[in-house]
């Protein structure tokens, strides 16, 4: 996880836990596909709404302390307002025993891959206006 105090107080963490997010979840999908035809098989998948969730708290939980520096450089998991967001996926696992069908996996992985590429090159161009910024090309 990105700890500098530079990127504390930016979209930086939220995007990066996004992308960490993003990335386990298409690990699930991908296995519902591969493991369609298979007698007794369950789908599985983690919950964005649980995700969000987590996000949003630690997002406020950032935003009440970060006038105060508390969270500024954080080294440990116990200052850093993001960990408990992607500290434990087991959480927010479920199975889906209601439709199994093979077009709705392939619409979940869909829209997944496209929120992780969404992330990725927002965090793209911000690293890019901050580059330009250091060496003064704006």
């Amino acid at each position: 996880m990105l700890t500098s105090a530079m990127f504390s107080n930016t979209t930086v963490p939220v995007l990066e836990q996004l992308v960490n997010f993003t990335e386990s979840r298409h690990s699930v999908l991908a296995g519902n596909i591969a493991n369609f035809d298979t007698p007794g098989y369950r789908t599985r998948d983690l919950s964005v709404e649980k995700f969000q969730a987590r996000l949003s708290q630690a997002i406020e939980l950032r935003d009440r302390y970060q006038d105060t520096g508390l969270f500024a450089g954080a080294t440990t998991y116990d200052q850093d307002p993001f960990h408990d967001a992607s500290a434990d996926m087991r959480g927010i696992l479920f199975h889906d025993d209601s439709d199994g069908s093979l077009e709705n996996q392939v619409s979940a992985i869909t829209k997944n891959q496209m929120m992780h590429n969404m992330a990725l090159t927002i965090m793209t161009n911000q690293f890019r206006q901050i580059s330009a910024a250091i060496s003064e090309k704006v």
